[in-house]
């Protein structure tokens, strides 16, 4: 029984994270997180004449406190006693996972809209998208909310728990990075050098999980009968049509699973990003496909988290307990 204690954290985690969701009412690491990249970015402006190496400097002290204090607490806690340490790690298991979160918020988005309230709609989606929402049309809008939901099915649920096979701490330091990339990794003027390094981390971290996450999704579009041979046409022939490395992987399996189109040009700060389209135009998007994306990001994010955990079971069973 001993080997399958390891498994327990992502497990309980994944769990807590169902039942609860992101607990607005309470600290959040990853807020912390955030707080910590903001002051550092003030210090940086203020004493780097380089902004890429402040850059630098950046991700290396966010990345060290993120997952150096973690690991800390529990090196401590475990040694204290396996439930303590179980505990402490399944707690911050929960914080680095966000399922139940990317669902609500996007859920908002489609309840709205099915209420034909546009404006309740666009100020929904504006909290989940970076682009901007104020002209955008109910398809655009739909269109938005589905490709959140498929990008951060990698970036917010599989990309964590594939890191945290190796421990939480290595969760941490993957959310740090993908914090650091949401914050500062943007391609304009102000952040152009000091968000360099952190954008280029992001594309690292998130190369090999991005890729395992699309394969197991469309694997999971065959359980939930979608159309998984479309799904898989669409990846091969999309995935690579997105400026990053990554985003594309999810957003292609899930735009060939629906049979939409996703993607296109978009504006960010006023600026007009122009942008490949991914998947076909077999029909335009409708509400429910929120909803269908929701189902085929849990069914990821189980998949993901059940061979997670026997992984890290196999790996670190023995060595822990």
């Amino acid at each position: 029984m001993k080997i399958l204690y390891c498994a327990l954290p992502l497990l309980i985690g994944f769990g807590i994270d169902c039942i609860l969701g992101d607990p607005h009412s309470l600290p959040h690491p990853i807020r912390a997180i955030g707080a910590l990249i903001a002051k550092l970015e003030g210090f940086i402006r203020s004493h780097f004449h380089s902004l890429k190496t402040g850059g630098i400097f950046l991700a290396a002290a966010v990345l060290l406190v993120s997952s150096g204090l973690p690991l800390v607490i529990l090196l401590i806690c475990y040694r204290l006693h396996p439930a303590v340490g179980i505990l402490a790690e399944s707690l911050m298991c929960y914080y680095l996972m966000a399922p139940r979160c990317l669902k609500t918020e996007s859920m908002k988005v489609c309840r709205a809209l099915e209420a034909k309230d546009m404006d309740a709609a666009k100020t929904a989606v504006s909290m989940i998208v970076g682009r901007d929402t104020h002209s955008l049309s109910e398809p655009e809008i739909i269109r938005a909310a589905v490709e959140t939901v498929a990008e951060n099915t990698s970036d917010g649920v599989t990309a964590p728990i594939l890191y945290m096979i190796f421990g939480a701490p290595l969760g941490f330091f993957y959310k740090a990075a993908n914090t650091m990339d949401s914050m500062i990794g943007y391609r304009n003027e102000r952040y152009a050098e000091l968000g360099y390094f952190a954008a280029k981390l992001d594309d690292v971290l998130n190369f090999i999980p991005s890729r395992i996450s699309a394969i197991v999704m469309i694997a999971t579009t065959a359980l939930l009968r979608m159309d998984a041979r479309r799904a898989f046409r669409i990846w091969r022939r999309d995935r690579r049509r997105h400026a990053s490395p990554n985003s594309a992987q999810t957003e292609a399996v899930c735009a060939g699973a629906l049979g939409i189109r996703l993607g296109g040009n978009a504006y960010y700060f006023g600026t007009l990003h122009q942008k490949d389209w991914i998947g076909d135009p077999t029909r335009p998007p409708e509400t429910d496909d929120i909803r269908r994306a929701n189902r085929l990001m849990y069914g990821t994010s189980v998949i993901v988290l059940l061979i997670s955990a026997a992984v890290r079971s196999i790996l670190f069973g023995g060595v822990l307990f």
